[in-house]
C-alpha cells in the first residue's frame, strides 16, 4: 500500500512509486573522452567522474522509446556519465552510477513527471526516432535547430540470462536540478539485446548542448560499444537527496 510520500500528482494525475516502465526500446552508445572536461562538464552537480582508465571519462548516449508505462508513451533522448558513487572511492571495488546531464523528452506529462518527482533535467523538445529499420535513429530538434543525432548500427545478439535466475539489476542514477543533487534507485530487464564495438554514428548541431559536446570531442569521436534492445522493463524508486 503506498504511502502520502509515494504518491505524486502531475497535472491532475496521480503517480505511484515505483513508477514501472513495461515496454521500452533502447538504442545506446558509449564513449570514451578527456576526464578533465567532463568533471568540469558535470561539476555543478559534485559528483566526479569515473575513469575507466587514467584520463578518461565515460559519456552514453542513448535514445528510448517509452510504448508503456506509468507516464504514458514518449520518446527521450539521454546524455549521461559514468560517475563515482558518492562514498564509494575507498576500497578494492568501487562503486559507479549513471549520472543524467541532459534528458530531452516530447511529451509534457513525464517532463513534469520527472522534473518533480526525480529531479531530472528534462526539456521538451521535438524528437523524431525510427527504431524500427536496420539503422537506428534519432534526432533531437528544439524549433526545427538540430541539438544531435544519433544512428545507431545492428550488432550481434546477447544471449539471455537463465530464466528465472536472477532477479533484475539495480542500478544507481544521479540527477542535479536546481541546485539539489539526487540518486535514484531503478531496476531494469532487458530482452532482445544486440552489442557490438564501434557502430555509432554522431552529428552535432548548432544548440547550445551540442557545443558542450563538441568540448569532450563526440563529434570525431568512434564509440567504444554500441547496443539496441528490443524490449526492456523498468522501475524507478524514489528519490533521495545526496548530501556532501
Amino acid at each position: 500500500m503506498s504511502t502520502a510520500t509515494d504518491v505524486h500528482v502531475i497535472q491532475g494525475e496521480r503517480v505511484a512509486l515505483p513508477v514501472r516502465i513495461r515496454d521500452a526500446a533502447v538504442a545506446s552508445a558509449m564513449f570514451a573522452v578527456p576526464a578533465g572536461p567532463a568533471q568540469s562538464l558535470i561539476a555543478y552537480s559534485g559528483l566526479e567522474v569515473a575513469e575507466p582508465l587514467p584520463g578518461r571519462a565515460i559519456c552514453s548516449l542513448a535514445f528510448v522509446r517509452y510504448a508503456d508505462g506509468d507516464l504514458g508513451p514518449y520518446h527521450e533522448f539521454a546524455v549521461a556519465f559514468l560517475v563515482r558513487s558518492p562514498g564509494s572511492s575507498g576500497g578494492r571495488r568501487k562503486r559507479v552510477g549513471a549520472f543524467i546531464h541532459w534528458l530531452p523528452v516530447n511529451q509534457e506529462f513525464t517532463l513534469d513527471a520527472g522534473r518533480s518527482i526525480w529531479g531530472f533535467p528534462k526539456v521538451l523538445a521535438d524528437m523524431p526516432m525510427d527504431l524500427s529499420g536496420r539503422i537506428k535513429r534519432c534526432a533531437v530538434r528544439f524549433g526545427g535547430r538540430t541539438a544531435i543525432e544519433l544512428a545507431v548500427k545492428p550488432g550481434l545478439p546477447v544471449p539471455a540470462g537463465r530464466p528465472g535466475g536472477r532477479t533484475a539489476p539495480r542500478l544507481d542514477s544521479y540527477s542535479c536540478l536546481d541546485g539539489v543533487t539526487r540518486h535514484i534507485p531503478w531496476t531494469v530487464s532487458p530482452s532482445g539485446l544486440r552489442m557490438r564495438p564501434g557502430g555509432a554514428e554522431v552529428r552535432l548541431g548548432d544548440h547550445p548542448v551540442a557545443d558542450e559536446l563538441r568540448g569532450l570531442g563526440l563529434h570525431r569521436a568512434a564509440a567504444l560499444s554500441s547496443s539496441t534492445i528490443t524490449h526492456l522493463t523498468m522501475a524507478f524508486g524514489a528519490a533521495e537527496e545526496v548530501r556532501s
